[in-house]
């Protein structure tokens, strides 16, 4: 009689023992009684030294009452029970049953399964000694020591100490909110695995992952698949997102994106850091922002970009072999340049080129030593250029290969809709013009000196040169103006180095190493709890509670995610996706 409720105890707590080492089980107190109703029954009920109480090796288990049934194998405890191994594992319930020779175990009633550093509360809960695993499908509710988890069913997995949740997963912390299709929790260490779609919310911030790891104690993460993080007006994207959230930091890698929704703004590379609290973001390898403007793009890449400060004093400084690209529209020439270092400041629009700086404006070719870019605040469109000590305009002659050239110490130039339209070059001007007639023809070229010279340009072409104070020189005719003598002191041509699209940012650059993105791979296939074998072949006891479809899986049981369910999901995903949205 009392071995089967050493039976009871060992194999719900998967204490696997040989046959030569079972010892009969000491019952410490209780009143045992025979009652005529339960022939088959031994029963043993509490008594005024309290309740029945029963130990064996370490295990221990009190309750109210307990009947077992020699014939079947099988017993059943009432009231307050609770089954405690040392001081690892205890379960509380007000009902429990279990069958010696399926070694199968149910709770019910207020059943709560604790450990170390959780518990579980549920309404029911299934046990497989075989297996050892325990299941719940009505709701379940584990409590952390940081966290309370919920999901509609879910399992424990006694050797590894992991919890499975399937269907309505949540975890609520006073911090944020997790809700996912599928969740593996570890007890030890608090570690959170995500499959499926799923969210982590908190005030500042929105984390979306289709899988992901979450440490619940630490508040660290690492997401891949379609991850993404949502911080108010900019949000992040990357093959793999790292993310700290004590830190209000996070950082991408692989295929990155960062959205600014505020400014109208993508930064694009495959490495990149984000600090929330400084509202900064640190991005490098093939590192490109693009910022909308009147209806048009602005392309700024460096080998490195930093882009810093609230929406309204957003800061971006690219560093390293700089590059700057501006499409023309309908046919118009783009606007490109290169530096060493490059400055835009949103806030007074404008952009500065450091060290070595060249900016082509339609067939204009400008170098000084730093280049300042002033775009209307309002309009977005671009109003002035300033070339600062050295400034040097070239532009090819169309119809020879001489070239145009104006130097100075100083060069403003004038925009409109988008293109230059006026230069003024100040102090110590000097300028090489090709002269031509309304033919084409050459009639000379105009080598002169001025305190300050202007230029006219007519769809980015020079149409006429104004001298203003001194100016001392002449037109000579082309045969009188040896070939050396028609470039001026600090002549470089930099035409092989000018942009003509987006790509040409990155020319001449190697293709950045990626590495290998460490992946989170799926959990193993552990099959589903309940054996599938036809209902009438289910051993279950006439005494239990319980029913052989209960001990069935049902069609509407939740599933883990395999690589296959994986698989159709994201089918049906790219199907949806290709579909338009009023036809869905």
């Amino acid at each position: 009689m009392s071995f089967f409720i050493f039976i009871l105890l060992f194999f719900f707590f998967g204490i696997h023992i040989s046959a030569q080492e079972k010892q009969k089980v000491d019952i410490q107190s209780g009143y045992l009684e025979l009652k005529p109703e339960f022939p088959n029954a031994a029963i043993y009920t509490k008594d005024e030294t309290g309740q029945v109480y029963i130990i064996h090796e370490g295990v221990e288990m009190w309750c109210d009452q307990a009947f077992v049934y020699l014939k079947n194998n099988f017993v059943k405890a009432y009231g307050k029970v609770r089954i405690t191994q040392g001081d690892t594992v205890s379960m509380d319930s007000q009902y429990a049953e279990y069958n010696g020779n399926t070694q199968f175990a149910f709770a019910s009633g207020n059943v709560i399964l604790t450990e170390p550093k959780t518990t579980l509360a549920t309404d029911t809960l299934y046990f497989d000694r075989i297996k050892q695993q325990a299941y719940y499908r009505t709701g379940g509710t584990v409590r952390d020591t940081a966290s309370v988890l919920t999901s509609k069913s879910g399992r424990y997995f006694a050797e590894s100490k992991k919890y499975q949740f399937l269907q309505d997963v949540k975890i609520v912390n006073p911090k944020y909110t997790v809700n996912s299709n599928q969740l593996d929790f570890f007890s030890e260490t608090g570690a959170a695995y995500l499959y499926g779609p799923s969210t982590i919310v908190s005030e500042t911030s929105t984390v979306y992952c289709e899988r992901g790891y979450y440490d619940t104690r630490g508040d660290t993460g690492y997401f891949v698949k379609n991850s993404k993080v949502d911080y108010e007006n900019r949000t992040l994207y990357g093959d793999s997102i790292y993310f700290d959230r004590n830190k209000s930091f996070a950082s991408a890698t692989n295929n990155i994106k960062v959205l600014d929704t505020a400014n109208q703004s993508i930064i694009r590379g495959h490495y990149a850091e984000v600090f929330r609290e400084k509202d900064s973001v640190f991005i490098t390898k093939r590192a490109v922002a693009v910022t909308v403007r009147d209806n048009d793009s602005i392309y700024v890449h460096a080998d490195t970009l930093q882009v810093t400060g609230k929406p309204e004093l957003r800061v971006i400084k690219g560093f390293y072999r700089a590059r700057l690209f501006k499409p023309g529209k309908l046919g118009d020439e783009p606007t490109s340049g290169k530096c060493d270092s490059i400055y835009v400041y949103e806030k007074t629009g404008i952009t500065k080129l450091l060290r070595n700086p060249v900016l082509w404006s339609g067939e204009n070719q400008m170098t000084g030593d730093t280049i300042h870019i002033l775009s209307d605040t309002i309009t977005d469109q671009l109003d002035t250029l300033k070339v600062f000590n050295n400034a040097f305009l070239i532009q090819k002659d169309s119809l020879s290969t001489g070239f145009n050239q104006v130097k100075g110490e100083r060069l403003i130039g004038l925009f409109t809709n988008n293109e230059l339209d006026t230069v003024n070059i100040n102090r110590n001007a000097e300028v090489i013009y090709y002269s031509r007639n309304d033919a084409g023809e050459l009639v000379g070229i105009n080598n002169t000196l001025s305190s300050s010279i202007q230029m006219y340009l007519e769809e980015q072409q020079v149409a006429g040169i104004r001298f203003i104070k001194k100016a001392t020189g002449k037109v000579y005719p082309p045969s009188m103006l040896p070939e050396n003598a028609r470039i001026l002191p600090g002549f470089g041509w930099r035409g092989e180095e000018r942009l003509y699209s987006v790509e040409d940012l990155f020319k001449g650059k190697p293709a950045p190493v990626l590495p290998k993105i460490t992946g989170i791979p799926l959990p193993k296939d552990e099959g589903e709890f309940f054996e599938d074998i036809p209902e009438e072949d289910i051993e279950l006891p006439q005494e239990s509670k319980l029913s052989p479809k209960d001990l069935l899986n049902r069609p509407d049981d939740p599933k883990p995610e395999t690589l296959e369910s994986e698989a159709i999901r994201d089918s049906i995903q790219k199907v949806n996706d290709f579909i338009p949205k009023d036809t869905q």
